[in-house]
């Protein structure tokens, strides 16, 4: 199969950027990074790639022959992106995928800016400080992974992953130890051992995605708590739900998250860093 290229029109000296995945018609990311080019004054074009299942490398080449500067990887290619790059950041190795490329010559520069990302959406956007507070994440996937750092480099008071998988769990709390500046304490645990109360509570398992309700008692959302659903567009999440039944006022989703890490590509591209409190507004869905 032919890789599937972008229909666009650019001016010769314009640089282009996309977006890869399959599906991707749904993808926000022209929408996002188009907006970022008008504020900062930036000639770019930015496309969605379809990438044929199995046809990654070849259509990754094709973009990058025909003058792609850079792309968003999106699923189900984060991994491929990661075996496709010659020059993998910290946050890419730790979270083990690649939401973020850049082409320079031969070399292929990889980022994952997810965690990052969420940070800046908790921390800038919500003005929910995590320094000195408990953090408990829901999953051990890759959201978790890449958001580890991130989220450590805050220094909370403590940090706990919880999984249905307790293995996976505590894998990631020693990969988080072994790799922290700091010195802020990390457990990983099944569902069934979480106790206290918790200042921030993430969910970054699949359970929204399936409408799934993670088995959480409402005694882990500490007064004054933060409910974050890293998926977005969705609503109330029966994750969310749980959260305002347990009277939790401060509820969030992940369109910050995505708007954030597009603007730490954009920069990462472009030398300039775009606001995004337009592009959260005109993304946000209400949580009803």
């Amino acid at each position: 199969m032919t890789p599937t290229m972008p229909n666009s029109i650019s001016h010769p000296s314009t640089d282009r950027y996309a977006v890869i995945g399959n599906p991707i018609a749904q993808s926000k990311s022209p929408l996002i990074h188009s907006a970022f080019a008008q504020v900062t004054g930036q000639d770019i074009n930015y496309t969605k790639v379809l990438g044929p299942m199995g046809e990654f490398v070849a259509t990754v080449d094709a973009f990058r022959a025909s003058g792609g500067r850079g792309m968003n990887v999106t699923a189900p290619f984060k991994l491929d992106a990661f075996a496709y790059a010659t020059d993998l950041a910290l946050s890419a190795q730790m979270a083990g995928a690649v939401n973020a490329l850049k082409f320079e010559g031969e070399r292929v520069y990889a980022e994952n800016f997810d965690g990052v990302g969420l940070v800046r959406d908790l921390v800038h956007n919500l003005q929910h400080p995590l320094q000195g507070r408990r953090v408990l994440i829901l999953g051990a996937g890759g959201a978790t992974r890449g958001a580890l750092l991130p989220l450590l480099a805050e220094q909370p008071a403590e940090l706990v992953i919880v999984n249905r998988t307790v293995a996976k769990a505590q894998e990631l709390a020693a990969l988080a130890l072994q790799h922290q500046t700091g010195q802020v304490p990390v457990q990983g645990l099944g569902y069934d051992a979480v106790q206290g109360a918790f200042d921030v509570v993430l969910n970054a398992s699949s359970s929204s995605l399936s409408g799934e309700l993670p088995p959480l008692p409402a005694s882990v959302f500490a007064p004054g708590c933060l409910a974050y659903d890293l998926t977005y567009g969705k609503g109330l999440t029966p994750f969310l739900k749980l959260a305002q039944q347990a009277g939790v006022t401060r509820l969030a989703d992940g369109v910050g998250m995505l708007a954030e890490q597009a603007a730490e590509a954009f920069a990462w591209w472009r030398g300039v860093r775009p606001e995004t409190g337009a592009v959260i507004a005109q993304l946000t869905v209400p949580l009803v």
